[in-house]
C-alpha cells in the first residue's frame, strides 16, 4: 500500500487531501519527506509550506491557509498534526475545532493546496462521520507497525523501488541480524542496492558482509551461543564487544532481557497462549517472539529462572563494584559451559 502511493506521489498523481495515520513513524516521515519533495521547490518552501499542531491550534485557520493562493508558486502545502478529534481518546481539549467546516471543505477542498493530516494514534475513531468522510476524501496511509511477513515484503519491495531484487535466504537473515527497526532495515536495504547496481540480486553473503550489526542483534548472536552452550564462541563474541567499546552493563542487561523474554514466552506458550498473543502481552515485536520461541526449546523453566538469578547477581555486583565488569560476565559464562543435571 506505501509503495503504491509513494509512486503516486512522484509521479505527481495528488489528492488535494492526504491522511497519515499509525505509530510507525517512520513511513509517517517518509511520507512526508517525499510530499515535500514532490510538490515544493526550495523558494516555495518559505512561502508555500505550513505546519500546525491541532492540539494548539483550531482547524480553522488551518483552513484559511488553505484557501488562501500559493505565493510565486503553483500549490500550498499544509502539515496538520495531531487532529485529535479523529480519535476517541481523552485528552485535555485546549482549542475548539469548527468541525463543520472542516466537513464542508472535505466535500469542496482548495484546488490549490495539498492538505496532510497527521494522526499519530494506532487507531481511528472509525465511528465518527467525520472520520468516515476523511478516509472517503483522502489518499490515505495506514502507518502500522509491521508484523514479520510484512517486515519480509517491504524488504523485497524497498530492494525492488531501489531496482534490485534480493533472495528468500537473505530476507531471513537481514532481519536476524539487523533486527525489525524499519528506519535501520531501510538504510541497510538502501545501502546494500547502491553496492549490487541496477537490475542485480542481493544474496546472503552480500548481506552478511555488508549489514550492519547493532549491538542488540551482536548480543542476540552472543545469547544464540549461550543458549546452545556454544562458550567458546560466545566468548569471542564478547570480546569483540569490549574491543568496540561497548559497555559490560550494557552488554549484560540486554543478555539478561532476551533471557526474560525467553522465559516469558515459554511460560505463556504453557499456558496456551499464541506467538501473536504473546506478542500483544509482551508488547514486544512478533518476530522476537518466534525467535524466544525457538531458544526456549533448551531450557527448562526451572534452569531459565536460575539463569536469571544468576544474571540479577552479577548486576547488582557489577552496580555495587563488587568485582570486575569483565570477569563477572566470563563467570556467567562459564557457569552455563554445562547442563545441570
Amino acid at each position: 500500500m506505501v509503495f503504491e502511493l509513494w509512486k503516486q506521489i512522484k509521479a505527481k498523481n495528488l489528492s488535494p487531501i492526504f491522511l497519515l495515520y499509525g505509530a510507525e513513524t517512520f513511513l509517517i516521515n517518509e511520507t512526508k519527506q517525499l510530499l515535500i519533495s514532490n510538490i515544493l521547490t526550495e523558494e516555495d518552501m518559505d512561502f508555500n509550506l505550513s505546519s500546525y499542531d491541532l492540539e494548539e491550534t483550531p482547524i480553522d485557520a488551518a483552513l484559511e491557509d488553505a484557501e488562501t493562493l500559493p505565493f510565486m508558486g503553483e500549490k500550498r502545502l499544509i502539515f496538520l498534526h495531531n487532529p485529535v478529534f479523529l480519535t476517541s481518546e481523552k485528552t485535555k481539549e485546549k482549542v475548539e475545532h469548527n468541525l463543520a467546516k472542516l466537513e464542508a471543505y472535505l466535500k469542496a477542498p482548495s484546488p490549490y493546496s495539498i492538505v496532510v493530516f497527521i494522526a499519530p494514534y494506532e487507531k481511528l475513531d472509525e465511528r465518527k462521520k467525520l472520520t468516515k468522510e476523511l478516509k472517503r476524501s483522502a489518499a490515505v496511509l495506514e502507518a502500522k507497525k509491521l508484523n514479520e511477513a510484512e517486515l519480509k515484503g517491504w524488504i523485497r519491495k524497498r530492494a525492488s523501488y531501489n531496482g534490485v531484487e534480493i533472495e528468500d535466504e537473505a530476507v531471513e537473515y537481514m532481519l536476524t541480524i539487523a533486527g525489525t527497526n524499519l528506519f535501520l532495515l531501510t538504510s541497510e536495504i538502501d545501502k546494500l542496492a547502491i553496492y549490487s547496481g541496477a537490475g542485480n540480486r542481493i544474496d546472503l553473503q552480500i548481506v552478511d558482509k555488508l549489514v550492519s550489526r547493532s549491538l542488540e542483534q551482536n548480543i542476540f548472536t552472543l545469547v544464540d551461543k549461550i543458549v546452545h552452550r556454544k562458550i567458546d564462541e560466545a566468548l569471542r563474541i564478547f570480546y569483540d564487544l569490549l574491543k568496540q567499546n561497548e559497555e559490560p552493563i550494557k552488554i549484560l542487561s540486554v543478555i539478561t532481557g532476551q533471557f526474560r523474554l525467553i522465559y516469558q514466552v515459554k511460560e505463556l506458550a504453557k499456558r496456551g497462549y499464541g506467538q501473536q498473543q504473546i506478542a500483544g502481552a509482551l508488547k514486544v515485536h512478533p518476530f522476537r517472539v518466534k525467535l524466544a520461541a525457538g531458544q526456549a526449546q533448551a531450557y527448562e523453566e526451572k534452569e531459565l529462572a536460575n539463569i536469571i538469578k544468576l544474571l540479577a547477581d552479577a548486576d547488582y555486583q557489577m552496580k555495587t563494584g563488587g568485582m570486575n565488569k569483565e570477569l563477572l560476565i566470563e563467570m556467567f559464562l562459564f557457569r552455563l559451559n554445562s547442563k545441570p543435571n
